[in-house]
């Protein structure tokens, strides 16, 4: 199945996240402010890392801006927990181990590494609007420089 990301003008589908604490977030509980929500393949990974911490070292600034961060991967809460306390990250990881997220949202799909096909998450970034429609859709997100797209995406920079 080839993946094909929902893209901006489209409302973001309803969901409920299993967050890396068990609690849960739905669409409906960032109403009112804009939402980063990024998906990537894997905790603790190279790129993935670089991507959460570009995002961390900003958070400050995408929370003055009224802009919530929610990362969206297949890895398990308690992957997430050691995760955000190794980088001590202060916005929440989703636990989506049924891929539910990632299909709703078009970011599941075949991938090709080294040769091998496999279904895989594809690193996309949906910025979602406060009344919840998809404003912007960043695909191969750079991920040291993740900040700076989303601002930009939001028409903030």
């Amino acid at each position: 199945m080839e993946a094909a990301p929902l893209q901006a003008g489209t409302p973001a589908p309803e969901f409920t996240a299993t967050l890396h604490d068990g609690s849960t977030r739905t669409l409906a509980d960032y109403r009112g402010r804009k939402l980063v929500l990024y998906f990537y393949p894997k905790d603790n990974t190279p790129g993935c890392t670089a991507q959460a911490c570009n995002l961390n070292e900003h958070l400050n600034e995408l929370t003055d801006k009224g802009i919530a961060v929610l990362g969206v991967s297949q890895d398990s809460e308690a992957s997430h927990l050691k995760f955000i306390a190794k980088y001590d990250l202060g916005f929440d990881l989703a636990a989506d181990t049924d891929h539910a997220l990632h299909l709703a949202f078009g970011v599941w799909g075949r991938k090709k590494f080294m040769g091998k096909e496999y279904d895989g998450t594809h690193r996309t970034t949906f910025l979602i609007d406060e009344q919840g429609q998809i404003a912007h859709t960043i695909l191969k997100p750079n991920t040291k420089d993740h900040t700076a797209e989303v601002l930009a995406g939001f028409g903030l920079s």
